[in-house]
């Protein structure tokens, strides 16, 4: 299965958090709880795969039904 080049793209913290309809502490939070990993740096920016904030995204919701 190929993946089309915008899920493979890499988005800013910013753009990644408006994306998935979070804050971006929110995003900042989940990097420094091991949720979601950067997959590149634009200077001092962090850089994320969609895909991967989407995942993130899932697993804290499921967390937060159960807790």
């Amino acid at each position: 299965m190929l993946s089309s080049p915008a899920l493979s793209a890499l988005i800013p913290g910013p753009l990644a958090a408006e994306e998935a309809g979070v804050a971006p502490a929110t995003i900042r939070k989940w990097v420094q709880l091991g949720h979601l990993r950067a997959a590149g740096k634009a200077g001092r920016a962090q850089l994320f795969r969609l895909e991967d904030v989407f995942a993130a995204e899932r697993v804290a919701r499921r967390r937060s039904r159960t807790a």
